[in-house]
C-alpha cells in the first residue's frame, strides 16, 4: 500500500508575517490560490492512484487554520465530501504553532483529520526572532498539548542551518518535537530563495548558507535523534520541483534532490562507525555488515564514500554488505566472519 499526499498548495494565505527565509510561491510553485481548482487538483491525483493506495487531502504552503475562516470551512467542507465518499481517508495540513487554539481545535473536530504539521523551525526564541516568526517556543508548547490533549496526531517540521542557530540548538528541537509526542517529524535544510531577506543577507555576506556536506551532517545528527525515539521523519528537505533548480527562484543553499539519501547514509556511517568503537573487538582485515532490507546502497555510501572511510579510519581491507530482512531500519549487525 502507497500512501499519498493530495497537496493543495496556499502560499501565504494565513500567514501573518514574512518569515526572511520564505517565499512560498518559489517553493511550491503555485502563484495563486485559485479555490475553483480544488477539486480539479484531488480528482487528477485520484484518477492516477492504484485500488488500495491509501490518500490523505493536504493543505501546504501557508498557514492553513490561519486564512479566512469561511474560505477553511468551505475547504474542509470539501474535503471531507472526498472523506465521506470513501476516495481519502483523511484531511492533513500544515499551520503555525500560534494558529493553534480552542477555536480551531474546536472547527477540526468536526472533520477528519489525520495529522496537522506544524512549522516549529527552532525551539531557540532568540533564532525564531531573528527570522520574524512572530511567534515562540512556547507558542509550540501550547500548540503541540492543545493537539494532544484533543485526540489529533501532529508532525514537526524544523529547518536546519537556519541563521543564528548551531547544531546545538537544532538537537534541541529535535529533542522537544520528540518530547512534546509528535508522530512525525521532517526536517528542512535551509535554502535560499529569491525574493526573500535572506536573499539580501546572502548577498551582504552576512548569512552563509551550510554546504552539502555540512547539510548532510548536522541534519544526521538530528535523524539520529528522531530515530531514538522512535519518531518517524516522513522526509529530508524539500520535495523536488523545478523551481528548485531555477536561476529565477533558487539563489544558494544546499540543494540536492538525494540529500535525503546521503543523511540516510550519514546515519548509517555513524553508527557502524559507534558500533566499531564500542565493541572494542579487534576486527580481521575484512568486516561483514547486516542490514535491514533495502539498505545496502545507504550503507555504501554515494561512490563508496562510506566504506572507503571505514577503511581509512579502521584499516579494513575488506567490506561486505549483507542483507537481513529481520534487522529494522537502522538496525545492523557487525562481523568478522560471514554467517
Amino acid at each position: 500500500m502507497r500512501h499519498i499526499n493530495i497537496p493543495i498548495f496556499i502560499p501565504h494565505l494565513g500567514c501573518p508575517n514574512q518569515c526572511i527565509f520564505c517565499n512560498q510561491k518559489h517553493i511550491s510553485g503555485t502563484v495563486q490560490f485559485d479555490e475553483n481548482n480544488v477539486d480539479n487538483i484531488i480528482n487528477d491525483v485520484l484518477s492516477t492512484i492504484d485500488a488500495d493506495d491509501e490518500c490523505e487531502i493536504a493543505f501546504f504552503g501557508g498557514s492553513f487554520t490561519g486564512i479566512n475562516r469561511d474560505l477553511m470551512v468551505r475547504l474542509l467542507d470539501k474535503a471531507q465530501g472526498y472523506v465521506n465518499r470513501g476516495q481519502v481517508v483523511g484531511i492533513r495540513m500544515s499551520t503555525r504553532p500560534d494558529y493553534i487554539n480552542s477555536e480551531i481545535i474546536d472547527i477540526l473536530k468536526r472533520y477528519t483529520i489525520s495529522c496537522v504539521e506544524l512549522g516549529i523551525q527552532s525551539m531557540n526564541d532568540n533564532v525564531l526572532k531573528y527570522l520574524k516568526r512572530g511567534h515562540t517556543s512556547i507558542d509550540t508548547i501550547n500548540a503541540a498539548k492543545l493537539l494532544k490533549g484533543s485526540g489529533f496526531d501532529f508532525v514537526g517540521q524544523m529547518m536546519i542551518g537556519l541563521p543564528s542557530a548551531t547544531l546545538e540548538d537544532e538537537l534541541v528541537t529535535a529533542s522537544a518535537i520528540c518530547r512534546l509526542g509528535a508522530v512525525g517529524s521532517r526536517i528542512y535544510p535551509t535554502l535560499v530563495f529569491k525574493g526573500t531577506e535572506l536573499e539580501n543577507l546572502t548577498n551582504r555576506h552576512e548569512y552563509s548558507p551550510l554546504s552539502i556536506s555540512e547539510a548532510v551532517e548536522r541534519s544526521a545528527k538530528v535523524l539520529e535523534i528522531f530515530i531514538k525515539n522512535d519518531v518517524q521523519c516522513i522526509r529530508i528537505g524539500l520535495c523536488e520541483s523545478e523551481n528548485l533548480h531555477s536561476e529565477s527562484s533558487f539563489i544558494a543553499g544546499p540543494n540536492s534532490p538525494s540529500i535525503g539519501e546521503m543523511v540516510k547514509s550519514q546515519v548509517y556511517l555513524n553508527l557502524i562507525t559507534e558500533k566499531i568503537q564500542d565493541l572494542k573487538e579487534t576486527f580481521g582485515e575484512t568486516l561483514f555488515i547486516q542490514c535491514p532490507k533495502g539498505a545496502t546502497s545507504q550503507i555504501i555510501g554515494n561512490k563508496r564514500r562510506n566504506i572507503d572511510e571505514l577503511k581509512i579510519q579502521f584499516g579494513f581491507k575488506y567490506i561486505k554488505v549483507k542483507e537481513n530482512a529481520d534487522l529494522m531500519q537502522y538496525q545492523i549487525i557487525l562481523r568478522e566472519k560471514e554467517e
